[in-house]
């Protein structure tokens, strides 16, 4: 029975080809490739990443070919292998395109066998070029020619079946491609300024970077150092020459990692190199020198620069600021990325290939002067000694391998596309380059996605893969180190490597950190399983916090607490954004734990709801009314004010939490610790007249009058209450009688709420009260207006300034205020002698009130252009103008600040940098005490604790020093208003 005849495959239409018609079908005919014999070919060009941009410059090339196009073609036809190499180019990158438009006869570099030249044949192809001339044009055409083929190699299984080049192997041949590059410029320069007969100098040409660890891209910058024998005019003037060449040639020779940048010397000697990196060089600088290779030049020369400079980087974590440089270097480059492009870039955005590099680097620095397996320069390869030595779970560092790998095959293919450097993907709707992409990067089709869903899906499986495990990295090998195979992990990392590495993340106490890591894992069941799960991330949050010290002591001490309400460790493992919060409050705070111990409730608070941050949330007036009802359900004052202090704790808490996480300005903390200092008042005055009420009922009505920032609507965390108390007789009771009980309730007042509590203290202050200490605790409102009306002193005037009625009789206390504004704001104003009184008293306070030891240009109350000068100036001009302009008669600050402006009775510069001022000394004194969990003034000395002060209030680095700097400037301008201002 005869065979059937086998079917020849018919030419497709150039619809199924994914061409563009009509140009697709004029190109193709011009070519030729219009016959049964090209149909595997046709096929082949649609499986180009651009099958229109490919076959665009086929037609280009067949032009560029003339006569010589039918060898062209006939071998396309033929050898499968072209096929693959040169469409998967051409589809690929528009720039290699155009380099074979140039340079036609180059095709037959992509025909038949193809293999990658070794480092040395490249040397030597290189070298015997450069022996002969000095053309740039020449070596630019060989270096093309050269990435010509590697490219081929690499995007060939695009179109055809063919087998992958591995990573590593494309990092490693682009790395010799650019020392047989270096070294040709070399011979250049030397014959360049050596042509006179000058000996030429003796000269190493050390690879920094990616070229170093001969992980190089296809577009990048190489990166250099130069040691010399001779640090002389004619190494120099080589050393130039040489990366002046090198750019016109080949790629930007940078030599900006040499010792102090770009401001050093071009070219230095051993010597020196070894002088600078042992007294001036940052943290940042070792780091760089992980990836140091002698590359070209002088070989013996380069290998004493490598064996006097290696063992400088493996002590490099031995250094004072290791910790804090590397802090800073984490933060710059998060902050390298603007925001809005963060997610496309793939180099410096979340979850990128810094993270990994950066993360691999810092476990070897820190590891590897104990383990000479991690001292290599390959990203690649440290991440397998790192897993292999037990500093990185297997699966992890196999998993991290794949990522970065992945990552950077996206990063070449972006860089081929027009041979420019870049690592930004395209906009996330622009589907045609997305697609592009994809088929650039090998991807196919998998039965639920297209190419383009393939490559979306597979972007975000991997940027959060590196996130998590770049978490992961740092502290997995930490937990199972003090787990012991308790629950199914065996120790991987040796005790002192893990004291290490904690030390190397922030931690001053290394030791006691693994004894909470132990004692937060160790619990059996559910609580120890999430905690393991959690760890790794809180870990890293903390890290990043200004003392995780205290941060992971106070979240074991929380935990433990918690341990049996199921909701807490939910919360954590099912809220990113509640454990992320919790953490930087912990590492920044001394005071919010304390309260979190005994408000636990709050910590829900930090989660997101439908309309922003559970913790805003809360209105301050509402909370108050609260407040006051809760202590109204109890007869019993000891128990009537512990439910006050109940909903006042957790205010406190969220405020502080707010705070400490930016989402409170300065002025509303300010109002809301007001608001519930007030609630506490009128509710601790409520209880106390209930239980010393007398049958018939009460003999007097009694206000509370605020005083000071309490009656500005400005109380800080550590704010004591200054107050006054007022009363007056009701139903015909005598007067004598009504002053005795409102005495009583005054005082059981203050005793209440100064009862001893593990809750920040609710101290009264009583001292601006008439005749201060010595006089009566409780006057009528006749006697003060009579006080006022004979006996005021200007302080009393002054203090008067601020008063406001917060708690007790409404009417009472507005009829005080009246009363007062006749001393306060009298016509006429205030005389000459009583500005010159407090201008005394003033230089007084100055002179004898600051604390011993304090420094003046650093307390934020008594200081140089802190609190207090503002506020007597302010109050200053109150006195002197108040009479006449209403608008002055004002408690705070800012607002009589803002109506001082208004009036122009200053220069608006002027009330800007007092304005400044008050609101920088204010976040200052608030986040001290955040900080460190009591009442203080004075700022601290550069260090960890002023860091925690940086980020409390707010600023932006979190750099303790710039802060300073900052809060100095601002006062110092305030200061100078304030001489000219107050002091007259």
């Amino acid at each position: 029975m005869a065979k059937p005849a086998t079917q020849r495959p018919t030419l497709p239409s150039v619809g199924r080809l994914g061409l563009v018609e009509p140009p697709a079908r004029t190109d193709l005919n011009r070519l030729g490739w219009n016959t049964d014999d090209h149909v595997e070919l046709l096929w082949s060009l649609s499986r180009a990443p651009d099958a229109d941009i490919a076959l665009r410059t086929m037609v280009r090339l067949a032009d560029a070919l003339g006569q010589d196009w039918d060898e062209l073609n006939l071998a396309l036809v033929k050898d499968r292998a072209l096929r693959g190499r040169l469409l998967g180019v051409l589809g690929s990158s528009t720039a290699l395109g155009d380099h074979l438009v140039a340079q036609p006869r180059s095709w037959h570099l992509l025909a038949g066998r193809v293999s990658l030249p070794s480092a040395g044949e490249l040397r030597r192809i290189f070298a015997e070029l450069a022996e002969k001339t000095s053309d740039a044009n020449d070596l630019r055409v060989l270096y093309r020619d050269r990435l010509l083929v590697l490219a081929a190699l690499d995007l060939a299984p695009t179109v055809e079946n063919e087998t992958v080049l591995p990573f590593p192997t494309v990092g490693e041949h682009l790395a010799d491609l650019a020392d047989a590059a270096l070294g040709a410029a070399l011979i250049v320069a030397t014959r360049t300024v050596c042509k006179d007969g000058a000996p030429p100098p003796r000269l190493a040409v050390i690879a920094m970077g990616k070229c170093g660890a001969r992980e190089l891209n296809y577009v990048s910058d190489v990166d250099v150092i130069f040691v010399a024998e001779r640090a002389d005019a004619i190494s120099t003037r080589v050393a130039g020459e040489m990366m002046r060449f090198g750019a016109d040639a080949f790629f930007e020779v940078d030599a900006a990692l040499r010792p102090e940048g770009k401001r050093g010397q071009l070219v230095r000697t051993l010597e020196s190199h070894v002088a600078y990196y042992e007294r001036w060089a940052k943290t940042w600088e070792f780091q760089a020198l992980l990836k140091a290779r002698p590359a070209v030049g002088d070989v013996e020369l380069g290998e004493q620069y490598m064996a006097a400079l290696k063992p400088m980087v493996w002590a490099a974590r031995e250094r004072e600021d290791f910790v804090s440089e590397v802090q800073k270097m984490r933060r710059r480059v998060e902050e390298l990325v603007p925001a809005d492009v963060r997610a496309r870039e793939i180099k410096l955005g979340t979850g990128g290939l810094r993270d990994v590099e950066f993360a691999v680097q810092l476990l070897q620095l820190v590891h590897g002067r104990n383990d000479e397996s991690l001292q290599v320069a390959s990203t690649v390869d440290a991440l397998a000694a790192l897993g292999t030595g037990g500093y990185v779970g297997r699966d992890d560092a196999a998993n991290l391998t794949a990522s970065y790998e992945f990552l950077r095959l996206l990063e070449h293919r972006l860089q081929l596309q027009r041979l420019k450097r870049t690592h930004m993907l395209p906009e996330p709707d622009d589907e045609e380059a997305m697609r592009w992409l994809a088929r650039a990067a090998h991807m196919r089709p998998d039965g639920q996605h297209d190419t383009l869903g393939v490559l979306r899906e597979e972007l975000k499986r991997q940027s959060r893969r590196v996130s998590r495990l770049h978490a992961k990295l740092f502290y997995q090998p930490l937990l199972e180190s003090v787990e012991g195979g308790g629950v199914g992990f065996s120790p991987s990392m040796s005790p002192e490597a893990a004291e290490r590495q904690l030390a190397a993340l922030g931690y001053e106490g290394p030791q006691s950190a693994l004894t909470h890591l132990a004692a937060l894992t160790g619990s059996s069941g559910r609580r120890g399983r999430v905690q393991q799960v959690l760890l790794p991330t809180l870990l890293d949050w903390l890290s990043d916090s200004p003392d995780p010290d205290a941060g992971l002591l106070a979240y074991r001490r929380i935990s433990d607490e918690l341990a049996e309400q199921r909701w807490y460790l939910a919360s954590l493992r099912d809220e990113g954004a509640v454990a992320k919060r919790l953490m930087h409050v912990l590492g920044t705070s001394a005071f919010v734990p304390e309260l979190l111990m005994r408000a636990p409730e709050v910590i829900r608070q930090y989660a997101d709801g439908p309309a922003g941050p559970k913790l805003l949330d809360v209105e301050p007036d509402g909370l108050a009314r609260a407040l006051i009802a809760s202590a109204g359900r109890y007869d019993e004052p000891l128990r009537a004010i512990a439910a006050a202090r109940t909903l006042r704790r957790r205010e406190l808490a969220r405020v502080a939490s707010a705070d400490l996480l930016g989402m409170l300005e300065v002025t509303e903390v300010c109002t809301a610790l007001t608001s519930v200092w007030v609630a506490v008042l009128q509710a601790a005055l409520d209880v106390v007249m209930r239980a010393n009420m007398p049958a018939g009922g009460p003999p007097a009505r009694i206000a509370v009058i605020g005083m000071g920032r309490l009656g500005g609507g400005e109380l800080s965390y550590g704010s004591d209450a200054d107050v006054m108390f007022v009363c007056e007789s009701v139903g015909g009771a005598e007067e004598s009688a009504a002053v005795r009980w409102s005495v009583t309730i005054a005082e059981q007042v203050r005793a209440l709420l100064g009862t001893p509590s593990a809750d920040p203290p609710l101290e009264v202050d009583t001292n601006l009260r008439p005749e201060g200490r010595s006089g009566p605790l409780v006057r009528t409102l006749a006697s003060y207006e009579a006080y006022y009306a004979r006996f005021a002193q200007t302080w009393e005037v002054q203090a008067l300034l601020r008063a406001h009625r917060v708690a007790g009789d409404e009417d009472l206390g507005h009829r005080f205020l009246l009363m007062a504004d006749k001393t306060r704001y009298p016509p006429g104003g205030v005389s000459a002698d009583a500005v010159q009184e407090i201008r005394r008293v003033k230089a007084r306070i100055d002179a004898e009130r600051l604390p011993r030891g304090a420094d003046p240009n650093t307390h934020t109350k008594l200081g140089r252009g802190g609190l207090a000068d503002v506020e007597w100036t302010v109050q200053l001009l109150q006195l002197r103008h108040g009479h006449q302009i209403p608008s002055l008669h004002s408690t705070s600050t800012l607002d009589a600040l803002n109506a001082i402006g208004a009036a122009e009775l200053i220069a608006e510069g002027d009330i800007d940098l007092l304005r400044q001022a008050w609101l920088t000394a204010t976040r200052a004194r608030n986040a001290l005490v955040l900080v460190k969990g009591k009442p203080t003034d004075q700022l601290p000395g550069p260090g960890r604790q002023l860091n925690a002060v940086a980020v409390a209030a707010g600023w932006d680095s979190g750099d303790g020093s710039e802060f300073l700097d900052n809060y100095l400037r601002v006062t110092r301008r305030a200061k100078s208003v304030v001489l000219r201002i107050f002091g007259g």
